[in-house]
């Protein structure tokens, strides 16, 4: 996406297969025209907790305390699978119409192994691709899902421990993610200062302290703690809007990157804050800007490349020759984007949903001309309507 620049994207058998001027079209292939267009990687969601669709701004002025009762106490436990379905398939697909292609979802509706299935298959059905991040500290079950990932969704382990559910839990949940040969997905660092010291020392006693792990939020982090994630590899998912809007902490990517640690962008809870990755990257960009001098091009990485270091997933946020052809085509023709000076700065801080033309999938569009390709959409959302008005009644 550099300042005046024009390419030709070949795609084969769902990847980039060449890149370059004028590139000669094999026979039988389409020619999608994108001129006037921006060409972008496919924005990369590290942390959603993505079966809250039908909940979407129920709580705008509520605090951490007050957003798990009321997840976890009151509205959590009312969802059958089919709600599950409904919310997660949802939920996809508003990220694959905000030019969201791969996602981090954070799965703790998990009452029984039929909610989990539903919430595979929603993603599968989707077309998204996905890193289901699943919450169990039992082997036989941890085994039995991921035996039934499969096209563009695979699995992490996403812990409730060492800082929600104790270290007892937690050992068993991290000993199935290393058995397994699981990536890790873990909300910590959010919980206070005792508790992120407490949860890092945790991990360096056991042994679980490495690469192929995300940390969600991590704001109570020191530096010198953040220099030890760093150099064990990890990561970390900051959810900018939520982070602050429930007073969780301040966003850490301007601490992070300053300590070596890769950091993406995630929407976390569309309950407390937007869905989409231009609100994330706006929010992100505006306080980082009081406390460093990162640029809108490292914000940019944050919603793209960083962020699939931060899933743990190869191929994706580039538009680099072998990666996966999940681009995202932006339209600069509209008020408040027009004209463009500089592409990153203009998706960093003009754009929005509106300028998502076309979204394409391992080489696939899912959507095309501003329009999503999924059947039944407006089936869909009155099903998702009706669901949430049974799950919150009374809420």
């Amino acid at each position: 996406m550099d300042s005046g620049r024009v390419t030709d994207f070949l795609v084969e058998d769902g990847r980039i297969a060449a890149t370059g001027l004028d590139l000669p079209a094999p026979a039988g292939a389409e020619a999608v025209d994108a001129t006037g267009m921006l060409v972008s990687p496919g924005f990369v969601d590290t942390h959603r907790h993505t079966w809250q669709a039908g909940l979407r701004g129920m709580g705008p002025d509520i605090s951490l305390a007050t957003y798990l009762d009321l997840v976890l106490g009151t509205v959590g436990p009312r969802y059958r699978p089919e709600d599950v379905y409904t919310g997660t398939l949802a939920g996809a697909l508003e990220c694959l119409d905000a030019g969201i292609t791969t996602l981090v979802d954070w799965n703790h509706i998990q009452h029984t192994p039929e909610h989990t299935a539903a919430a595979v298959d929603a993603l599968k059905v989707s077309g998204i691709r996905a890193v289901f991040g699943y919450c169990s500290h039992k082997p036989e079950l941890a085994r039995r899902v991921q035996a039934s990932m499969g096209g563009r969704v695979t699995m992490a382990m996403a812990p409730f421990g060492p800082e929600i559910a104790g270290e007892d839990v937690a050992l068993d949940e991290w000993r199935i993610a290393r058995e397994l040969d699981l990536s890790v997905t873990v909300h910590m660092g959010g919980h206070g200062k005792e508790s992120a010291a407490r949860g890092l020392d945790f991990l360096r006693r056991n042994g679980f302290l490495g690469p192929r792990t995300s940390y969600a939020h991590g704001n109570h982090y020191t530096d010198e703690q953040l220099k030890l994630i760093a150099g064990s590899g990890g990561a970390i998912a900051v959810s900018p809007v939520v982070e602050m809007e429930l007073g969780i902490g301040a966003p850490v990517t301007a601490r992070a990157r300053k300590a070596g640690v890769p950091t993406g962008l995630g929407a976390d809870t569309v309950i407390s804050g937007p869905g989409d990755m231009f609100s994330l990257m706006r929010a992100d960009y505006a306080h980082m800007r009081l406390e460093s001098d990162l640029t809108a091009r490292d914000i940019f990485r944050a919603a793209t490349e960083d962020g699939a270091r931060v899933a743990a997933i190869d191929g994706v946020g580039t538009l680099e020759t072998g990666s996966h052809a999940d681009v995202v085509l932006l339209r600069t023709d509209l008020p408040g984007v027009a004209p463009v000076h500089d592409p990153v700065a203009s998706v960093v801080l003009a754009m929005d949903t509106r300028a998502v033309d076309s979204v394409i999938v391992g080489g696939q569009f899912v959507k095309r001309d501003g329009r999503l390709l999924a059947p039944d959409v407006s089936t869909l959302l009155t099903t998702l309507a009706e669901s949430a008005a049974r799950v919150t009644a009374s809420a």
